[in-house]
């Protein structure tokens, strides 16, 4: 087939040309654009049947012989090309024909073909495919504009690439490539949220020395990593850094050192810089601020700072939230001050704030904490009169202040409950349990129990292993205790040398010296 024998055929392009379309159903994705030229340009109507002639050619006539390739190199226009590309509707065989054509024809592709295929790819997650076209895009004397890098930079950073957006990056700036300070930022947060911080640090640093420079967003960005990893100190340098480069801190700033440092018990260095928002005319602490601090105080116990804090907070119009509520009760639990945790509680409605299920596992903890296991059973009754459904923690808490008062069957109900639930069980909330049967002497209980918890994609852990194996050498049953030790094994789970010498011990006392030296022997 000749392009001349197609022209005279065009009413079957159409239906040739759908042959590979529904193959290849891409979403082309277009968008950025040169500086002044706002829209790729549009072709004449009596070019349209060209455009379709040409895909049609360019799919079913491999090779082109010479007359056609000469046609083409007469007829073709940068604009023709686009279309051509965009008609395709498939980005890998729009990438062939800009390598065709770019080896065998004197035409030059605009910017709206290589920036239509760079997106479409990027789409795709081809991003080596993205980056070639990028490529072809330099060396026929097209830059990149500030939108369209910063497409590339965020599609690279939210596929992990960081690599290749840094190179990107790179390669750019030293094209004087106008770089946002959107897209760095935005690269920045994406490998501050992928736990690359170290990464991200790096590349603060690499483009400082460029026409890069950072904003207050930026410092936020970094700020925040290093505050989530501990290194608050490190946090600090770049806080101080912020007035060299123009940039003032927000209120955004202040919470997350503050909360980094209060996570870190410095809590009168947070409360020091919630004092220096108040002095400032442009910001001004908010309940996350005093809400840090407040907790930073509860973790440490010292409920009367916390206390006078809340108070001050009130006193300057800052109405406190459920999380605010939630850390005292919690803070005051933890001490054993059940009154002042209640009156909080009953405060709560006042300020619009409802009580959630942290709110009540707070309460429970404290009660079970303090010894008083009924009072807390009441509150789970609290929490069904008012729709709160009890999470992990909750059933972990109860079920444990149930086993340690030896209210075992009270317990058991509890694990049926949970087990009904949409909560994914985990191994410290079974081992309560099995542990009171165990030592109850109810090997059949504690059996069954672990059946269950196994039911439930729940595997035992060592503690589990352990309780089991102590629980059965006890009662005497050595080699059922031998088989959960050998299972223990054979799931990965390494035993500790608790488990290991107790075996051992109760295996030489019932006078089986031969397994005993195997068990030692397979654990040393």
């Amino acid at each position: 087939m000749t392009l001349f024998s197609l022209t005279n055929r065009v009413s079957r392009v159409l239906s040739a040309s759908k042959v590979f379309i529904p193959h290849r159903r891409i979403q082309f994705h277009s968008g950025s654009h040169p500086q002044g030229n706002k829209e790729p340009k549009a072709i004449q109507k009596q070019e349209f049947w060209f455009v379709k002639v040409v895909c049609t050619l360019f799919v079913y006539s491999q090779p082109l012989d010479d007359a056609s390739l000469s046609y083409l190199n007469n007829n073709l226009t940068p604009s023709i090309e686009f279309e051509v590309v965009k008609w395709l509707k498939s980005p890998t065989f729009g990438l062939k024909f800009l390598e065709l054509s770019r080896l065998n024809l004197n035409t030059n592709h605009s910017f709206w073909t290589y920036n239509l295929l760079i997106r479409s790819f990027c789409c795709m997650g081809l991003y080596g495919s993205a980056r070639l076209v990028f490529d072809y895009m330099k060396i026929d004397g097209h830059l990149p504009d500030s939108t369209l890098l910063g497409f590339m930079i965020s599609s690279f950073g939210r596929a992990g690439k960081f690599g290749m957006a840094r190179k990107l990056l790179a390669e750019v700036q030293s094209d004087d490539v106008m770089v946002t300070i959107f897209a760095v930022n935005n690269l920045l947060n994406m490998m501050v949220k992928q736990n690359n911080l170290e990464d991200a640090v790096s590349l603060y640093k690499e483009n400082l020395g460029s026409n890069f420079n950072p904003d207050t967003w930026t410092f936020n960005i970094l700020i925040r990593g290093l505050c989530r990893v501990g290194k608050v100190d490190q946090a600090f340098e770049f806080f101080n850094d912020m007035r060299s480069f123009g940039c003032f801190p927000d209120i955004v700033t202040y919470n997350t050192i503050i909360n980094g440092l209060c996570r870190e018990y410095e809590v009168d260095r947070g409360h020091s810089l919630l004092n220096e928002i108040r002095l400032r005319d442009d910001c001004a602490p908010n309940v996350v601020t005093y809400t840090s601090v407040i907790s930073g105080y509860c973790k440490l116990g010292k409920m009367e700072e916390a206390s006078a804090l809340f108070d001050e907070m009130m006193s300057s119009g800052t109405l406190p939230s459920v999380v605010t509520f939630n850390v005292l009760i919690d803070g005051f639990g933890k001490v054993g001050d059940m009154l002042s945790a209640k009156s909080l509680y009953e405060k709560m409605a006042s300020f619009g704030c409802i009580p959630d299920v942290v709110t009540f596992t707070s309460l429970i903890n404290g009660y079970c904490q303090i010894g008083d296991v009924n009072r807390s059973l009441q509150l789970w009754d609290a929490m069904k009169l008012k729709n709160v459904s009890p999470n992990v923690y909750t059933f972990a808490i109860t079920i444990n202040a149930l086993c340690k008062e030896n209210r075992l069957r009270e317990a058991s109900r509890l694990l049926r409950e949970l087990q009904c639930r949409n909560i994914v069980p985990k191994p410290f909330i079974f081992n309560p349990v099995i542990d009171g049967f165990c030592k109850a002497g109810n090997l059949d209980e504690a059996n069954r129990i672990v059946a269950e918890m196994e039911k439930k994609k729940c595997d035992p852990d060592k503690v589990t292993f352990t309780i089991l194996i102590i629980g059965h050498c006890m009662k005497g049953r050595m080699l059922k205790a031998i088989s959960i030790f050998d299972k223990m094994l054979s799931v990965g789970c390494t035993p500790d040398d608790v488990t290991v010498r107790s075996l051992i011990s109760c295996l030489l006392k019932a006078g089986m010296p031969k397994e005993a030296y195997r068990i030692s022997t397979i654990t040393s």
